[in-house]
């Protein structure tokens, strides 16, 4: 049972938080934190064969558009509003010399955002590891959509904007993907990624039972300082950082449930609003978008890709 850390190989780490997988099997984790780049990571880390198995669930909402109950029209109904958002943050903000920017979804889903950026001009490419998931977006897009593992196959400088929204948390090589992230960007492209922030008042408030850790499922838990440290060995320039204000009530509506609150909805949304207000001052909100501009002279060593 490895606790060297996935992004710094360090074993200069300590245990950060014990918790169950709440969502799913009620098996046992903890959270190690690395005392060199400050990366928290899931302890034990599920082997490929078998991390498909934390996600066989109908409650898995990310994948499944047929969901019904009063969480799931919450969800759906804050996603249309998400996209717009996130559309206007990784496309409408970027320029380019091309009228139909080359946009990269990872982890895109059902594909709803992708079809989003396709109605609003942009040339799109998804990556998804699910199946099911991709089979829906591949009839809803026209398009196919590749398997994680074809993502090195692509050529290098492809893209204008890679997107990973609530992504990079689920990824077991971290150097891997950012390596390819950095190779097929185009210089002066933008990668977008949008992050659970354990640092926020909810994941304070809520502890072991906070949603967003989703162990074992999320591999990596982010924050502000971990992000800056990991890619300041990239040649990823941190330009902004936005947040996501609905994520707080829904994440901790969902915390809720697993305190076994009878009256989690109401007690959901005034955790949720508290914590959007304390975010206002110390700008530590329940998900952040992370906006990342490529250029070479940021990176001094000689597997820069331009």
């Amino acid at each position: 049972m490895s606790k060297k850390c996935p992004w710094c190989n360090s074993e200069n780490n300590h245990q950060f938080l014990k918790l169950k997988d709440y969502f799913l099997t009620q098996e046992e984790f903890e959270i190690i934190e690395c005392n060199e780049c400050k990366l928290l990571f899931t302890n034990p880390c599920p082997t490929p064969d078998k991390i498909g198995d934390y996600y066989k669930s109908e409650d898995y909402l990310s994948h499944n558009e047929e969901k019904k109950g009063l969480f799931a029209r919450i969800y759906n109904s804050v996603k249309k509003i998400n996209i717009k958002n996130k559309f206007d943050i990784s496309v409408n903000s970027q320029q380019t010399t091309d009228n139909s920017p080359k946009l990269l979804d990872i982890g895109c889903g059902v594909g709803d955002f992708l079809l989003y950026a396709k109605e609003n001009g942009c040339d799109i490419t998804g990556i998804e590891p699910s199946e099911d998931a991709r089979k829906v977006a591949e009839k809803k897009l026209n398009c196919k959509i590749l398997s994680p593992e074809e993502l090195e196959t692509i050529p290098d400088n492809s893209f204008d904007i890679i997107t990973m929204w609530h992504v990079l948390e689920h990824v077991a090589d971290l150097k891997t993907e950012i390596h390819h992230l950095q190779r097929i960007l185009k210089k002066d492209s933008r990668l977008v990624l949008a992050l659970p922030n354990y640092k926020s008042y909810d994941a304070e408030y809520y502890k072991d039972k906070w949603a967003a850790y989703d162990v074992p499922r999320h591999i990596n838990h982010f924050s502000q300082t971990s992000i800056n440290n990991i890619f300041k060995e990239t040649n990823l320039q941190l330009i902004d950082i936005k947040p996501l204000k609905w994520d707080s009530f829904y994440i901790s509506m969902l915390s809720e449930q697993y305190t076994n609150n009878k009256n989690n909805f109401t007690k959901g949304v005034l955790t949720g609003w508290k914590s959007n207000r304390k975010a206002r001052i110390s700008g530590e909100w329940s998900s952040l978008i992370y906006v990342f501009a490529k250029s070479c002279e940021l990176k001094e060593d000689k597997d820069a890709h331009c």
